[in-house]
């Protein structure tokens, strides 16, 4: 049995591609305001756009949906994003940049992701952490000061009681005692 293929939204030879013009703008807006977002499939022909379902719903939630916040990131959001990041990171990426827009509101997903990858990593890269583990990259030498990687011994099987620690890597501390992770997460907030 063939695997199930969704059918296109839309007749891909009479679309519009490419940038959005104020009136399509305009015309998104008013309809979504008369008849309420409904199904993204049927609603560019309702409206009046030469645009995909896709299309429409990512210019609606991405860049005209009231109550985006657009601009800068303040600290305190950074500091929740690598909170949440550090927690959420194991899971299927796309769900976790929706389960941290969930926490700050008037962000999108895609937004956030986008700050991540340009701003946040290298943030914590600069204070020594990794961002894919938010585990420590450096140390202090003790007679020295200066800050240095952290060393990857192997486990000789001379020093190991079992044969089986052959290979394995003894990473030394990797606590990072500026990061507080103590968070509580819960589903977001349903309106209704």
């Amino acid at each position: 049995m063939g695997a199930m293929v969704r059918s296109p939204c839309c007749e891909k030879a009479h679309i519009k591609r490419g940038a959005w013009t104020r009136e399509e703008d305009h015309l998104l807006i008013a309809y979504i305001r008369a008849h309420g977002e409904g199904c993204w499939r049927s609603l560019p022909m309702a409206a009046g756009l030469l645009r995909c379902g896709k299309s429409c719903r990512l210019r609606w939630n991405n860049y005209l949906r009231p109550g985006l916040r657009r601009g800068i990131f303040t600290m305190k959001e950074d500091e929740l994003i690598i909170k949440l990041h550090s927690r959420l990171s194991n899971r299927q990426a796309v769900a976790a940049w929706s389960l941290i827009a969930a926490r700050l509101p008037g962000r999108t997903d895609n937004e956030i992701k986008n700050h991540w990858n340009t701003h946040v990593r290298r943030k914590l890269l600069s204070r020594g952490t990794d961002p894919a583990t938010h585990r420590r990259l450096i140390h202090e030498e003790k007679d020295t000061g200066r800050l240095l990687p952290y060393k990857q011994e192997k486990i000789s099987s001379s020093s190991s009681s079992s044969s089986n620690r052959e290979g394995l890597w003894n990473i030394q501390d990797y606590r990072c005692p500026y990061l507080n992770l103590d968070l509580c997460l819960s589903p977001p907030s349903q309106k209704p």
